[in-house]
This record gives structure tokens, C-alpha cells and sequence, in this order.
């Protein structure tokens, strides 16, 4: 989630943007235009599609408008981000403000007068909670009141830090030491991709400093709803995996999305670009200005190009001849994506085979079909 609108390129600029009906193919699957003022005349002038995601309480109808205003233009997400995890109670029941700051971020951490004082100081500044519950059915009305939206923007954070300054927080903010509870996160996480699972709606997902907790999530998931879970496409956005786990583990419905807001900031992003399946990459911008989203998931085009040792065209190829173009194969991943479904790989053979010596020593009627994700 970008808030600054800084990148690591520089913009292409339109001189070096292609023609509108090359750009028309192209779609930013990760973006939050709805986190500034969007004027009509940007949207009026987009010429890519954009995914724009919600994720907090105040900006969930913001997203609704955006996407009935432009319908063409805008695929709608909603969600709740990590970063807004600590105003969320797992309770049946809403506890006092207080109550439940104090039990959310001191859980985690051994209290002391000093943690006590800063939530005392934030706590003005805090939203009163709302219950999962409540969430949980506000976002799978939005899923169900709009056919064609995905689940996003949710996910798992280790790195964030609540600011001491209401949100939105400028740069250069005073952090608190205290960051949401990584089993809170995860509570909430799972029950918003129950209903992901529940609606075969696909998602898009933030995950930074948790790699491996990720892993653990697909598995549990993949064991929790079975074929159900492979009705459904995950984008990881900005993906932070490393390439080795990339290419370790076969995840035929995880996707990944590139962009040079975020991963041209990190090392690495070659790797994992080269490590990526050719056909579940996707790219985005992360960017809340709408008018700023064209260059950059351009860039990002070029830059998977380049690695992958793709083509760029110049202009839309009614008719392929020979390998198909950079814009040609990232359109097709899109529609891939956006279509869910692509299902659980297989166990390779010597695991099945030790899978069933395993269960045959406790029963040997039992038949096992073990798939993972």
C-alpha cells in the first residue's frame, strides 16, 4: 500500500507511453485511487483499467462510487488492510475503547508503565473498534452487490507500526513500538478469505515480513475448504517472496504483481521476475494517484520484458504471429486471473506414494488424494 506517491524510476512519461489501443489491454490490478481527491477529468483520461481497493472503514462506499462512476474503467476491491487490524475486535461483543486497545497491543508485549503511558497518549487519536463480525458482513454484502469485485485489499504486516498521529500520517510520522499481534491479524485475514471462498470471489493480498507465515496461511487454507480453495485466484501484491520460495513451491492459484513502487525498492526483483511463472504474473502500481498509475505499470511492463526476454509491441496485434508480445501476455494473464479457478497442483508421485504407506499402516482401505497449494 503506497502512500507517498514516490518511485524508484522515474516516470515514463507520455512520450514514452504506446499508443491509447495498446494501453487499453493493460490493467493495474493493485491501486488505491480512492486514498486522494480523484478528479473527473483523470479518470476521464485513464486509458488502462485499474483495481481500486479499499481498505478501511471510511473508504469502502468511496470505492462503491468509483466503481458505479466508471464501471469500464474501475474493477472494485474491498477489504480491511493489516495496517487498520488493530481497530478490529475478534469479541462478540464491542468492548470499551479502551478495553480493547489495551488488550489488542499489549498482548504481545511485556507490559510496562512506559507502553501503558503511549497507548494513554494515542488514544484520542484511535477509532473506536468495530467487531470482525460486523466487517465480515459488510464486505460479503459488497462482494455479493457487485458480481464482478475482488477481496482486497487484506493481509498479513510484521513491519508496520501504529503512527501516534491520526491517519493519513505524513511522511516522516512518530511511531509507536507497537504493531498488531501477528494470531489477530491472521483471525481476521482467514475469516475475510472465508468469504472469499464462500462467493469464489479472487483476492488481493499484502504480505511483508511474513513469508513463511503466508506459506503456513496457503496450506492451512488448501487443507480448510479443499477444491474450494483452488476456485479462487490470490494475487500477491508487490510480491516480497524471495525467488527461492517462489520457485520452490508450486502454487497454481497464487499470482503474483510487480511494481516499481514498491519492489524496485528492495533487491532481488529480477530474481523473483526470472523465478515467476510466465503466466502468473501480473503488474500494478500501488499508487493513489490515478494519474501516475499509466507510467508505472508500464515501466513495470518493460522491466518483466526485459527478464523475461519478451517482446514490446508498438501497437495492438489483432493476429499473433510467432511468440506473442509483452502486452498480449500480461492481458491474458489478467483475464486468467480474473476468471479464478486454476485449482491445486498435485503431490508428485514419490510423496503420494509415501502419503499412502503412512495412512496404510493405520488403514489400509484408506484411499488418499492429497493435494497442496
Amino acid at each position: 500500500m503506497c502512500r507517498d506517491g514516490g518511485s524508484a524510476h522515474a516516470p515514463a512519461g507520455p512520450s514514452r507511453l504506446p499508443p491509447a489501443e495498446l494501453l487499453a489491454h493493460l490493467t493495474d490490478v493493485h491501486c488505491h485511487p480512492t486514498d486522494s481527491d480523484t478528479p473527473r477529468s483523470a479518470m476521464e483520461a485513464l486509458r488502462i483499467r485499474v483495481c481500486a481497493m479499499a481498505t478501511r472503514s471510511d473508504d469502502q462506499e468511496k470505492v462503491k462510487r468509483l466503481a458505479a462512476d466508471w464501471p469500464d474503467k474501475v474493477t472494485p476491491c474491498f477489504g480491511y488492510h493489516p495496517w487498520f487490524s488493530h481497530t478490529i475486535s475478534l469479541l462478540d461483543t464491542l468492548p470499551t475503547k479502551e478495553e480493547h486497545y489495551s488488550s489488542v497491543l499489549l498482548s504481545a508485549m511485556d507490559v510496562n508503565q512506559e507502553y501503558v503511558s503511549i497507548i494513554q497518549e494515542m488514544m484520542p487519536l484511535l477509532p473506536n473498534p468495530r467487531l470482525l463480525k460486523d466487517l465480515v458482513s459488510e464486505v460479503r454484502s459488497n462482494l455479493a452487490s457487485h458480481p464482478h469485485a475482488m477481496l482486497g485489499e487484506v493481509g498479513l504486516d510484521r513491519a508496520f507500526r501504529i503512527p501516534l498521529q491520526p491517519y493519513p500520517s505524513p511522511p516522516g510520522r512518530r511511531l509507536s513500538p507497537f504493531t498488531p499481534p501477528m494470531e489477530h491479524q491472521l483471525a481476521i485475514l482467514e475469516a475475510l478469505l472465508g468469504v472469499a471462498v464462500e462467493l469464489e470471489r479472487n483476492v488481493s493480498m499484502h504480505s511483508v515480513k511474513c513469508q513463511g507465515v503466508t506459506v503456513e496461511l496457503f496450506k492451512r487454507m488448501k487443507e480448510r475448504y479443499g477444491e474450494k480453495w483452488g476456485k479462487i485466484n490470490l494475487d500477491m501484491h508487490s510480491c516480497g517472496f524471495s525467488s527461492e520460495t517462489w520457485k520452490d513451491r508450486n502454487y497454481p492459484n497464487i499470482f503474483l504483481s510487480l511494481s516499481t513502487t514498491i519492489n524496485a525498492k528492495h533487491g532481488g526483483l529480477r530474481a523473483l521476475i526470472a523465478a515467476a511463472s510466465a503466466d502468473r504474473l501480473l503488474i500494478e502500481s500501488d499508487y493513489n494517484d490515478v494519474t501516475l498509475c499509466t507510467d508505472s505499470v508500464w515501466d513495470v511492463l518493460n522491466l518483466i520484458a526485459e527478464v523475461k526476454g519478451w517482446r514490446v509491441e508498438d501497437t495492438w496485434e489483432e493476429g499473433v504471429q510467432g511468440e506473442p508480445g509483452a502486452v498480449r501476455r500480461l492481458e491474458d494473464n489478467w483475464k486468467s486471473f480474473r476468471s479464478g479457478g486454476k485449482g491445486l497442483a498435485p503431490v508428485p508421485a514419490n510423496r503420494r506414494q509415501r502419503k499412502r504407506r503412512d495412512y496404510a499402516a493405520d488403514d489400509p482401505e484408506i484411499h488418499v488424494e492429497e493435494q497442496v497449494s
